[in-house]
């Protein structure tokens, strides 16, 4: 079985290989590189071949994985942004091999502003030929489980932040290479139990997010969710609610051998000028979550 990876998330730009030698100092071992909404800015002129080949040769100086490449916009409208989107998730599926990953991830998007079961047969029809796609790459899809501020009446990125969605996606475009970026925080944040649902779609998740959260529920038995109260907020691995031994184990158990990177930037303490020592603190205890180094039988 392939040893679980932690690693951090990196924004695309000129300065990612770079980044990601600083990473490789700091001791992650793997990356997931984000472009954002879109690849406008690789897209627009930039020599992609040599901009993987760089951010290769910056992973190998460490020994590092490219985990995945991800692209989080909202590809189901029709507007001009959409479109890029749509022509984003193709032109990472074509070139993500330079990278050294056969992983895309991603938001579904929706049908902005109307429940979910309205957007799943444009997401059937867009992403049926994306997973073709990649398919034929032997590339695969993984969708993260945020609600961008959405609900299942409204919202402008993606449905596939709650496990009644995950059924109605599943059912109307069942293909073995899409499934799940998991991250418990989006789970928590919604005041569900993240554990029983990690078990339950374990085989479906391809990747995974290093983000917990903290629930406050004194704060909740007092004042609900409809507050100006802070009743939740999202933390590092490490610092949040989670027991990240048990998360791992369960994936473990269901053969996951994908890797975990931290999302940084959202912890309500370990921010500013603490934010990589959060990061830090928190690849270390994912390591030691993992059971340590790898170790081979003799």
């Amino acid at each position: 079985m392939k040893n679980i990876l932690i690693g951090t998330m990196s924004k695309a730009n000129a300065n990612t290989p770079d980044y990601i030698r600083q990473l490789g100092k700091l001791g992650f071992e793997c990356t997931e590189v984000t472009f954002g909404h879109d690849c406008k800015w690789l897209m627009s002129g930039i020599d992609t071949d040599a901009f993987a080949a760089d951010c290769k040769k910056a992973l190998d100086e460490y020994g590092m994985e490219m985990s995945a490449l991800g692209v989080y916009g909202n590809p189901l409208e029709n507007d001009e942004d959409a479109v890029l989107c749509r022509k984003s998730w193709e032109f990472l599926i074509d070139n993500c091999d330079k990278f050294g990953t056969k992983l895309i991830c991603g938001f579904t998007g929706r049908l902005r502003d109307k429940p979910v079961p309205e957007s799943i047969p444009q997401y059937k029809a867009v992403f049926g030929d994306l997973a073709a796609r990649a398919k034929e790459r032997g590339v695969r899809i993984a969708f993260e489980n945020c609600n961008m501020g959405g609900n299942w009446g409204y919202g402008n990125w993606n449905i596939a932040f709650n496990p009644a969605a995950w059924d109605l996606m599943f059912e109307a475009l069942d293909a073995d290479n899409i499934g799940l970026e998991w991250e418990p925080a989006h789970h928590m944040m919604q005041l569900i139990d993240p554990m029983p649902q990690l078990k339950e779609w374990a085989k479906k998740i391809f990747h995974l997010h290093g983000k917990d959260a903290t629930i406050q529920w004194d704060v909740i038995r007092k004042y609900g969710v409809l507050t100006d109260k802070t009743w939740g907020a999202h933390r590092t691995p490490g610092f949040g609610d989670c027991n990240w031994t048990d998360i791992i184990s369960i994936l473990r158990v269901n053969g996951y051998e994908g890797n975990i990177d931290i999302e940084g930037w959202h912890d309500w303490v370990y921010k500013g000028e603490l934010e990589m020592t959060g990061q830090v603190h928190g690849l270390k205890y994912l390591k030691n979550c993992r059971g340590g180094d790898f170790v081979p039988n003799f």
